[in-house]
């Protein structure tokens, strides 16, 4: 009986398709963490390797001790790099300098972005203010309705022009607040928004 058990269980095996060796692995978005201040040269060393990446990056404005202003680019995600690649290209990533760990789930394993993450902040950088933010969990929570982050939930803020909501990326636990009009908000609780919203007392600075 026990041999008939075998054959069956070889059988079934050799019923079940196996991906052929060397058969492309589809690529997914993922979180690598770099060396602090480091983003945009990995992105530099990813680009020349030619593995697709991706670094959100926002306009500050400074003033330096002489008086002069300057406009900087800055990581959205301090430390972080978005990559697309295979499960089977993680190593190749860790060997750029300055890559110190793709972010993974539960059991140790690369925990992937979905797609439309990413293409929202490709589109909604362009056309919305965005700056990075402390993380918020608490406070009055709201929809936006319109534009590229249309679908999004967040915190609602006051801001020197108006009023921003702070969206988390949990899977870094980052937040990033995006500047909307108050009509573009609808509340998550029932009623309307309230001018009580959480204010932010000071603008939020990004390390140079």
């Amino acid at each position: 009986m026990w041999k008939d058990k075998r054959r069956r269980t070889r059988a079934a095996r050799r019923s079940t398709p196996e991906p052929p060796p060397g058969a492309p692995q589809s690529s997914k978005w993922f979180a690598l963490y770099t060396t602090s201040r480091h983003e945009k040269r990995v992105a530099e060393h990813l680009s020349q390797r030619q593995i697709e990446c991706y670094l959100p990056l926002y306009r500050s404005e400074r003033r330096w001790s002489d008086g002069s202003r300057v406009t900087l680019e800055l990581p959205l995600f301090p430390g972080y790099v978005f990559i697309h690649i295979s499960r089977s290209q993680r190593g190749h990533v860790l060997g750029v300098p300055g890559a110190v760990a793709v972010v993974g789930g539960t059991g140790g394993e690369p925990a992937p972005l979905p797609d439309a993450t990413i293409e929202t902040l490709r589109t909604g950088l362009k056309l919305r203010p965005v700056q990075p933010h402390p993380l918020l969990t608490a406070g009055q929570r709201a929809r936006i309705r319109s534009g590229a982050f249309a679908g999004f939930e967040g915190i609602v803020v006051r801001s020197k022009n108006g009023f921003r909501v702070v969206l988390t990326l949990e899977h870094i636990m980052q937040s990033y607040a995006v500047e909307v009009d108050l009509s573009d908000l609808e509340p998550l609780t029932p009623g309307s928004l309230t001018i009580t919203a959480i204010s932010e007392t000071e603008p939020y600075r990004s390390r140079l």
